[in-house]
Parts: C-alpha cells; sequence; structure tokens
C-alpha cells in the first residue's frame, strides 16, 4: 500500500502515460547518446537529432524533473545515472522505445468492455504478425527480452542438474539465456526452438547449441528439460495449454518443464506483474497468472506440478 498522500498517488499515476510518451521519445532520439560527452545547450541537440528545440527542451526539462537528464544551466543538459540506461548498449532503452511507441498505442486502445487484445485492433494485424513485417521492431523486441537474462540464468542455475542434460529453450530467441547457462557446464548440450526470423547470431551459439526454426504449436524437439522464459504470460490460456501439450506430446516421459514467469501475489502489495498484466492484456490477449491459476493450467494438460515459486514454476511430464 502506498504511503503518498491520496491525492499525490492518483496526480503521479494519472500523468504517467505522458512519463511513458517523453521516455520512448528520449530513446528514440537517443538523447543519452547525444549527451554522452557532458552537458549541451538543447538547440545543437536538437539540430543533430531533427527535433524542434522549444519541444525538445520541454522534454528534457520535464524527464530532469523526475531525475532522468539534468538541467545544468539554462536550455543546458547532461546525463544522469538514470538517463544513462537509455544508451544503445542498454536493454531498458528498447522497452523505452516499445513503451513509448506501439505498445504505448495498443494500450491506449484498451477497452474494458472486451477481454481482447488491443493491439489488433490499432495495427490491423496481431503483434507476432506486425513483427514479422517490421524487421527493426522484430530486434529491438528480440534485444527487449533478453534483458533480465542474468536473474533467469542464476534461478535456472540454482536447480540440481545431472550434468548431461539436453536443454530445449522453447521460443528462446536469440538462444542468449542457453548460451549463459551452459557456460561452464560443459555436458549440457542445447536446442533454441524460435520462429525463423528471429534475430540471432547462430555463431554465437557455438557447438552445443542449435537453433531450431519452428513453432511451438506445432512441435518441440527432444529433450531432457524444456525451459520457457517469459513466454506462458503471452498467451490466454487456451493458447498457453496447446504449448504444453507440444511439449508433452514430443517430450519423453520424465523431461522436467521450468516456466520462467511470474506468480502474482494475492492482497494489494505493489508487484509488477499486476501492471505487466494489463500490456498482456493489451498485447496478445495473455495474462499473468496467481499460483491458483498456474495449477489449474499445468493440471489441465497433465503435467505433474513439482514446485511453484515467483518466477519460476517446476513441472514434469508424465
Amino acid at each position: 500500500m502506498s504511503a503518498r498522500p491520496p491525492q499525490s498517488l492518483i496526480w503521479d499515476l494519472l500523468r504517467g502515460a505522458m512519463t511513458t510518451k517523453a521516455l520512448g521519445m528520449a530513446a528514440d532520439l537517443r538523447l543519452a547518446e547525444a549527451l554522452a560527452a557532458g552537458p549541451r545547450a538543447v538547440t545543437e541537440v536538437a539540430a543533430e537529432t531533427g527535433a524542434d528545440p522549444d519541444t525538445l527542451r520541454r522534454i528534457l526539462r520535464a524527464l530532469a524533473s523526475d531525475g532522468v537528464f539534468a538541467e545544468v544551466e539554462d536550455g543546458l543538459f547532461g546525463n544522469t545515472e538514470a538517463s544513462l540506461l537509455l544508451r544503445d548498449d542498454a536493454p531498458p532503452r528498447d522497452f523505452a522505445h516499445l513503451f513509448g511507441g506501439p505498445w504505448y498505442s495498443a494500450i491506449g486502445h484498451l477497452d474494458p468492455r472486451t477481454g481482447d487484445s488491443s493491439f489488433p485492433r490499432t495495427f490491423g494485424v496481431d503483434f507476432w504478425a506486425w513483427l514479422a513485417e517490421h524487421p527493426e521492431e522484430r530486434a529491438a523486441f528480440d534485444r527487449a527480452m533478453a534483458d533480465g537474462k542474468e536473474a533467469r540464468v542464476e534461478r535456472l542455475a540454482a536447480i540440481q542438474w545431472r550434468g548431461d542434460e539436453t536443454i530445449v529453450d522453447v521460443g528462446g530467441g536469440d538462444g542468449s539465456l542457453l548460451v549463459a547457462l551452459i557456460e561452464g557446464r560443459p555436458g549440457l548440450r542445447g536446442i533454441v526452438v524460435d520462429l525463423p526470423e528471429t534475430v540471432r547470431d547462430e555463431t554465437a551459439l557455438g557447438n552445443r547449441i542449435e537453433f531450431v526454426a519452428g513453432s511451438f504449436f506445432e512441435r518441440v524437439p527432444a529433450g531432457d528439460v524444456y525451459v520457457l522464459g517469459t513466454i506462458l504470460h503471452n498467451w490466454d490460456d487456451e493458447a498457453a495449454a496447446a504449448i504444453l501439450h507440444t511439449i508433452r506430446s514430443d517430450a519423453p516421459a520424465g523431461a522436467r518443464v521450468l516456466i520462467l514467469d511470474a506468480v502474482v501475489p494475492a492482497g494489494n502489495d505493489p508487484h509488477g506483474a499486476k501492471w505487466l498484466d494489463l500490456l498482456m492484456l493489451a498485447l496478445f490477449s495473455g495474462r499473468e497468472r496467481t499460483e491458483t491459476e498456474w495449477r489449474t493450467l499445468l493440471e489441465s494438460t497433465g503435467l505433474y506440478i513439482d514446485a511453484i515459486g515467483d518466477r519460476l514454476i517446476q513441472a514434469s511430464c508424465p
């Protein structure tokens, strides 16, 4: 529960859309890169980025009021520790672009009268088809999805491994999760399954990881362990169950299924998944799930539930 006065709480939440849009514009204009060498006059940055000087000053001033960039003198802006996270080599930059661009538009059309995704109504096609039509957006999305890889690797690394398993990363994107997981574990091998248009560098996968192009609704390769890293929350229960049915059909008996997704807690305590749930609804008609909802989903596909913890759900195939 927030300790802020109720009026401040409401006003801070109301301006959230403007904050998101301003961060997206800052990312797209590459303002953190423009200020990398030190504070600069806003007129100079505007000329370099193609922005209107007065509009840019107002965007920077608003962000600086919350600690993103700083106005060191009148009309002279520099980076802060927060704005440095919008550099090209920092994962939040791609999230800022997505939240402030296509996701912003989709969320703006969210309709409480329906449970349908608002993305197709906004863009004319579903999110995945739209990514396929826009390679630069697909690349930004794949880079963003790699963010948090270290924490996901730590969760997986803490699990007991035999040391000779073949791990199938279902919807594994560029394979960076598997690369980090098998490093230092010479007996492990990996297979990344994802759509053929996924942006990847197969040379970076090494000789122990193979990329297999395909849909996880149709088939997955045989393996000992199946990892779904923030995949199932992209889908409604029917589609999520279909993915799990594919795994159960193609996996050998006893194979483990490791789901890296949030478990929404009960009560009013803050939790990022409670807001992310609205984004999943807007983009895909997907959802974040409570423990009860995870149990219902897994049991409906015949998987054994071994353990449920936030960010790591463990199951196995009968």
